[in-house]
């Protein structure tokens, strides 16, 4: 994995991959920024999300559990003058027809082991996430 940051002037910054995919990432106006892009603690949030749905679809294949639908929504908390996130919080919606006992199994095997939610964890920043499972 490759990370390349440019500077594009105030608290702007495109951020590249090296396979060609760019994001911008800068602050809001009230902290100086122009919010043109998340700011970086926001996009780590964002890859936390994205981590889960992309594990779960992972460990569902491999499980052989269908769904039809997957949202994630988190919420992460940090306390005014705080360095960066102290928790994430957050539920996850599941369209499936299996039962909440699989779809529960497979959302505790994609907690355990989605690679932010590891480094997070490590970082000693707890993640508390709920459940819902929807018929589709």
């Amino acid at each position: 994995m490759e990370a390349r940051a440019v500077w594009q002037g105030g608290f702007e910054t495109r951020l590249e991959d090296g396979r060609g995919h760019s994001v911008v990432v800068d602050l809001p106006v009230g902290e100086g920024g122009k919010n043109v892009g998340p700011s970086s603690l926001e996009l780590m949030v964002l890859s936390l999300a994205g981590c889960i749905s992309t594990i779960f679809a992972l460990v569902a294949r491999k499980r052989k559990l269908s769904f039809t639908g997957f949202t994630v929504h988190l919420t992460a908390e940090r306390p005014p003058h705080a360095p960066t996130v102290q928790r994430v919080r957050g539920t996850v919606e599941v369209r499936s027809s299996a039962s909440a006992e699989e779809v529960g199994t497979a959302l505790r095997l994609t907690l355990k082991t989605c690679p932010v939610g590891v480094l997070l964890e490590q970082a000693h920043v707890p993640v508390d996430i709920g459940w819902t499972v929807l018929s589709p």
